[in-house]
């Protein structure tokens, strides 16, 4: 028999065919394995096309091993950073009410709506040879471009929206009820945001911290206009895995790409984790 749903008008009755249900459980299992599971796979099998030793081999080359380093090195610092800023914008954009508040919240999301390569060269025309504080920056010593300042200054850019956009709703749901009672009974911000605010918004603020990794790690776009591509220092893992492959080295792109991948899944099962865990408590 076929089945009937709610509707959201009054009077009208849905039916979903046995059929219907099928074709369309197919039809999104279809769409999954073609544009999700596929290319999934197809790293994996190019990366062990040639036995497991020629793979180890390629995470082992020096350069490779450099590229690691310096991803890791940039989420080390893009990370906290963003973590910091996310928590004060959160914390100023659900309990004041201030001028440019809207306008506050705008500009977070700006990173979602501009090309990452836009943000890189952003940054090479503040701190480029020929930028408004490249000269500025040059009598000072310092290097910005085509370094790893750079790199994590356009990562920083791409990734901060991700844990402010995690904290937000979930602490507009949650109301300032708490916090106020504990500033009655004589309890200072910090003591606040430790005791109160941060363990509500948990899981929250771990969502967004694992995003934030994931897209700080495999970012692509704004770190390749600052980085100039240098082998072995300034290329990260995404960067490196292009320069492997226009060498047609087949195995070692795809090796360094099994990382990113696995990177990936790993941040897709512990936010699903999470997300279970926020809606069962």
């Amino acid at each position: 028999m076929a089945r009937l749903r709610s509707s959201p008008h009054p009077g009208v009755r849905i039916t979903e065919s046995p059929a219907a249900r099928v074709a369309l459980t197919l039809a999104g299992l279809l769409i999954l394995a073609l544009f999700l599971v596929l290319p999934l796979v197809s790293v994996f099998a190019q990366a062990l096309a040639k036995g497991a030793m020629p793979f180890m081999e390629a995470l082992r080359e020096p350069d490779a091993l450099a590229a690691i380093r310096l991803t890791l090195l940039v989420a080390a610092v893009a990370v906290p950073a963003n973590l910091v800023f996310g928590i004060a914008a959160a914390w100023a954009l659900t309990r004041f009410r201030f001028p440019g508040r809207s306008l506050l919240m705008s500009l977070i999301d700006l990173p979602f709506s501009v090309s990452p390569v836009i943000s890189g060269l952003v940054w090479v025309l503040l701190f480029g040879a020929h930028g408004w504080l490249g000269p500025w920056a040059a009598d000072h010593g310092l290097k910005i471009i085509f370094a790893v300042p750079g790199l994590v200054l356009a990562t920083i850019f791409v990734t901060f929206p991700f844990v402010a956009r995690e904290l937000i709703p979930l602490m507009l749901a949650q109301g300032s009820d708490e916090e106020e009672a504990a500033l009655t009974l004589g309890a200072g911000w910090f003591t606040i945001m430790r005791r109160v605010t941060l363990p509500n918004v948990r899981n929250g603020l771990l969502a967004g911290v694992l995003l934030c990794n994931a897209r700080a790690m495999g970012e692509f776009g704004a770190v390749s206009v600052v980085s100039g591509h240098i082998r072995g220092l300034t290329n990260t893992m995404p960067l490196h895995v292009e320069i492997l492959y226009n060498e047609y080295d087949y195995v070692g792109a795809f090796a360094v790409a099994s990382l990113l991948a696995v990177l990936a899944l790993v941040t897709l099962i512990a936010k699903t984790l999470l997300a279970h865990g926020r809606a069962g408590a």
